[in-house]
């Protein structure tokens, strides 16, 4: 089987300035996994390789630079799925860890838990070799003065020009038809201590099963758990071509010709509109490895390996 990576940035009104800074970091998170994939390795150390990449770009809200919540610190979450057993691990609102995704896969490795949390996040770490961080280590000068203009003001989208830069993930299928998901975040900006969103929730920011694909999803975390978006995609993918009851047929759509994984994909946002009224996006392998992105916002971070091996990057 031909191995194939797909892997996103966020969904956001992106500015005309920060394209090449979303650019480059797709770029980079791309030689990252597909080095692996390309070489005979593995989905889940592409995948992680391709989120560690992500995390340790500013331009992401991921690891180093992640938005700050009220009490101005960076509290992070992180998930890693495998499509072939359907076993996940997952970590939230953990504060002194660099690259939660290690730490995510960590956990779906050598505990019998899927989620762990905070300080038992944190404490799992240590007794698995994985270092601590110091809290500010993760903050980053431009959201510090973010976070510090909400402090004086209220939290409010004109105090984040240039700010909003959205969550990560990346989906790999390898040469032996595993297939991995994983999504990393920090969250939304000025968010309560502790709160929660889609990204490390199996079913909502993240799924894979290898019978189906994987996918990766971004943007409104209460809104995307309203619907479970990417196990939606899932559950899509497993539909049947032909089944009249498919969710939006192809005849209502647009009018050219569609993939089935982009058919499936276009779909899910849809509902994410209509239903939590609120705007996201996502990526989505099938089994063959055929990629597909879609989102409601002006813009989404992106970009796959093309069948030449050539990398396809958006913006």
């Amino acid at each position: 089987m031909r191995p194939s990576l797909i892997v996103h940035g966020g969904a956001w009104p992106i500015p005309q300035e920060n394209f090449d800074a979303c650019r480059e970091g797709i770029r980079q998170s791309l030689e990252a996994g597909w080095k692996i994939l390309s070489t005979g390795g593995s989905a889940a150390d592409a995948a992680e390789a391709a989120i560690v990449a992500l995390e340790e770009d500013p331009a992401f809200d991921a690891g180093y630079g992640s938005h700050l919540t009220l009490d101005g610190l960076v509290q992070l979450d992180a998930i890693l799925m495998d499509g072939s057993t359907l076993k996940a691990g997952a970590v939230a609102a953990v504060e002194r860890i660099r690259n939660p995704i290690r730490l995510a896969r960590c956990v779906l490795e050598k505990s019998k838990h899927i989620l762990l949390v905070g300080a038992g996040a944190e404490q799992f770490a240590k007794e698995n070799g994985i270092p601590l961080c110091d809290p500010h280590d993760l903050i980053t000068d431009h959201e510090r003065a973010a976070w510090q203009r909400c402090r004086a003001d209220s939290h409010a989208a004109e105090n984040h020009a240039n700010h909003s830069q959205g969550t990560v993930g990346a989906v790999a299928l390898d040469y032996r038809g595993g297939i991995f998901a994983g999504t990393s975040t920090g969250g939304t900006c000025c968010k309560h201590a502790g709160r929660v969103g889609d990204s490390p929730l199996i079913g909502c920011g993240c799924y894979a099963d290898a019978e189906w694909g994987g996918v990766s999803c971004t943007g409104n975390g209460e809104g995307i758990m309203k619907i479970v978006m990417a196990k939606m995609a899932i559950d899509l993918l497993a539909v049947p071509p032909d089944d009249p009851y498919e969710l939006h047929s192809r005849a209502e759509g647009s009018q050219k010709e569609q993939t089935r994984v982009q058919f499936v994909a276009d779909a899910c946002i849809r509902k994410l509109a209509h239903r939590s009224h609120t705007t996201g996006g996502l990526i989505l392998l099938d089994r063959e490895g055929h990629p597909a992105a879609a989102f409601n916002t002006p813009h989404m971070s992106y970009g796959f390996v093309e069948r030449d091996a050539s990398f396809y990057i958006a913006p």
